[in-house]
């Protein structure tokens, strides 16, 4: 486990190497998920820096994540974009997965809007459904936090009963018909992966509440209200979850139903930064 001094200098370096290379002063952050990154291509003045060339950083192995973070404007927003995230699958630590969100955090990010593609539960959705996250599960079998406090960046017990941030979700779901989306909230699940879930466990999952399921988001979340952040999730459910319908499950399903809806989904995230 690292040291939360060994932990703050890395930050300082990133902090640094950042600073050296991009001038704008982003306040808020989006972490687009599989197949969601051609948001970025609407970024003005942009400055791209790819993951692999900052320090201490992860690297994406997954297809449909591009691997690099993007600084510019959207709607006169100073935003910083993560054209893909890291997943606890890929092997990385929670810490290594989060790190990103910490790296936001001293640029000055105050709030984060993250992004996902996940399974239906809910068996009122459909494949191509937009959905605003109001709660999560996490599954995962730990959490971000574990080990010491990084006491300069937040609390050591933080106070997740508004984890998505109820105004944010309020003003989400007011323009969604705007952009032909259907409002819909619902509960995120968090499982490791990769394997998808088995229908035993999907079972299991919607009796505990559970509306959508993946394998990220949550560990970013937690880190982000932990560091003070407002957070706004939205969900792209690419296929119905095992069990639910008799077929299997796929990546490259999940890519294209990403890709079929790629369109509104830029649209409606740029629509909220009108409003957030």
């Amino acid at each position: 486990m690292i040291s939360e001094n060994e932990y703050n200098s890395k930050l300082d370096e990133v902090r640094k190497y950042i600073a050296d290379r991009v001038s704008s002063k982003p306040g808020l952050g989006i972490i687009l998920g599989s197949g969601l990154g051609a948001f970025a291509d609407l970024v003005k003045d942009k400055v791209t820096i790819r993951y692999k060339d900052i320090p201490h950083f992860p690297v994406s192995t997954v297809e449909g994540h591009a691997g690099q973070l993007v600084f510019g404007k959207v709607e006169e927003r100073e935003v910083v974009i993560m054209q893909g995230r890291f997943h606890y699958y890929e092997g990385y630590t929670m810490q290594e997965v989060t790190f990103p969100v910490r790296a936001m955090q001293v640029l000055g990010v105050t709030g984060l809007i993250v992004t996902n593609a996940a399974g239906g539960i809910n068996q009122e959705f459909r494949p191509g459904d937009l959905v605003i996250i109001k709660d999560h599960l996490n599954m995962l079998g730990d959490n971000p936090l574990r080990g010491s406090n990084l006491s300069n960046l937040g609390p050591r017990f933080p106070d997740l009963s508004d984890a998505y941030n109820s105004e944010w979700r309020k003003r989400a779901l007011s323009i969604m018909q705007e952009y032909g989306i259907q409002p819909h909230e619902g509960v995120y699940a968090a499982m490791s992966g990769p394997s998808y879930e088995t229908p035993a466990e999907i079972r299991h999952l919607r009796v505990s509440g559970a509306d959508m399921v993946g394998m990220s988001t949550v560990p970013e979340v937690i880190v982000a209200n932990h560091g003070g952040m407002k957070v706004l999730g939205i969900s792209c459910v690419t296929n119905m979850a095992a069990g639910i319908l008799p077929q299997k499950l796929s990546h490259a399903e999940v890519m294209e139903t990403a890709e079929r809806v790629e369109k509104k989904f830029v649209d409606f995230v740029q629509g909220l930064l009108r409003v957030l």
